[in-house]
Parts: structure tokens; C-alpha cells; sequence
């Protein structure tokens, strides 16, 4: 079957992309407002767009009401965030920080997720995530304004805390890290089962 992008509207389209590009790695994205409150909230389009420099790329899919979200708000006015990495013990709380609260209020302290200083930033990272990555708003790109429009956030990386426990060899290791991602609708998958081919050419 055939889906001419020109013959469908934005959520036919959402749940077309989004059922095809899978899974979406999570960024648990915790930021500070201008009164000092912290936000949290996970992001499921989201990867590394450079490593010299080193920089990640987070999306927003524009809301409804045309609003940036709490988290564009924050790094537009202090331009300081954390990217925690969500393992599969953290997917509760994660989940729960996607409920809709005022401006202002943290989730942190709504869902209770205790919070930890950043080392190079001024925005906290969630305690229990197995790595924080601590990063400066670099670039606002937008892409479009109107409802599901996208707006890109590229973040320079000033650092990674990775815990000891999920290290071997020296480098954090897929299984022990355990992380999650985003499918649709409400799904969910870990990384729990996997397997390795060589890459062609070894």
C-alpha cells in the first residue's frame, strides 16, 4: 500500500512515521526555569547528531495551543539541561513525568524522583539514572510553526556521569545499562534480548 505524504493530515501522518521508526531512544530531559524550578520530561525523538563537537539533537512536536513546552521554555532562558538515560527500573517514574502540569511545577517533586547537582550545569539530573548527560542549548531550529511541527534542540555536551555498575571495561555496556525505548501508542521495548552480526568487510 501506497501513503502519499500530500493526502494525509498531520495525525495520519504521526502515526505513520511513528509506527515505522522504531524504537525511539528516551531522553528524560531535566532543565531549570527562570525562577529556579526544575522540570523534567522524557523526549522520544532523540539522538546524537555530531561528535566533534559532541552535540545531541532533541525534537519537540509542537502542541496543540502552539505553546513551546516547560522544556524549550527552559533552555531558551538559561540554556542549561541534563539528559537522563531511563532504565527499565525507571520506567514508571518516567512515564509518570509526562503528566501535564502548570509552568512552575516540578516533577520531580510531583512524582517523586529524587534529584542530583549537575557537575557542569546548573540543572539537576535524576539521581537514579544509570548516565547523565549535562549539556548547553547550542541551537533552536525550527522546522515548522503550526500544531506537530517540529522544532529541533541541539545540545552541546559538556559532560557524562556514567554509574560504576554499569560499566565494563571501561565503557557503559547495553545489557547492564538496560535502557528502554518508545514505541507507539503505549508501548514500550527494552533491550533485554539481542544479538550481534559482523559488520561486512570485519
Amino acid at each position: 500500500m501506497d501513503f502519499p505524504c500530500h493526502q494525509l493530515d498531520n495525525q495520519q501522518l504521526y502515526r505513520l512515521l511513528t509506527a515505522l521508526v522504531l524504537p525511539w531512544p528516551i531522553a528524560w530531559l531535566s532543565s531549570i526555569g527562570p525562577d529556579g524550578a526544575a522540570n523534567l520530561a522524557p523526549y522520544s525523538f532523540f539522538t546524537v547528531a555530531s561528535l566533534a563537537p559532541p552535540v545531541l539533537l532533541v525534537s519537540q512536536v509542537n502542541p496543540r495551543d502552539g505553546q513551546d513546552k516547560d522544556t524549550l521554555r527552559n533552555l531558551r532562558a538559561n540554556g542549561d539541561c541534563v539528559v537522563n538515560i531511563v532504565s527499565h527500573g525507571l520506567a514508571v517514574q518516567m512515564n509518570a513525568s509526562c503528566a501535564s502540569l502548570p509552568y512552575g511545577n516540578s516533577e520531580f517533586t510531583a512524582v517523586g524522583i529524587e534529584s542530583c547537582r549537575g557537575r557542569w550545569v546548573a540543572a539537576p539530573g535524576v539521581a537514579a539514572a544509570p548516565a547523565r548527560i549535562e549539556c548547553r542549548l547550542r541551537e533552536v531550529l525550527q522546522i515548522g510553526h503550526n500544531p506537530l511541527g517540529g522544532t529541533l534542540m541541539l545540545l552541546d555536551v559538556l559532560g557524562i556521569s556514567v554509574d560504576d555498575a554499569v560499566l565494563r571495561d571501561g565503557l557503559p555496556d547495553s545489557q547492564l545499562l538496560d535502557v528502554i525505548g518508545k514505541l507507539g501508542g503505549d508501548g514500550y521495548s527494552s533491550i533485554r534480548q539481542r544479538f550481534d552480526l559482523a559488520r561486512p568487510g570485519g
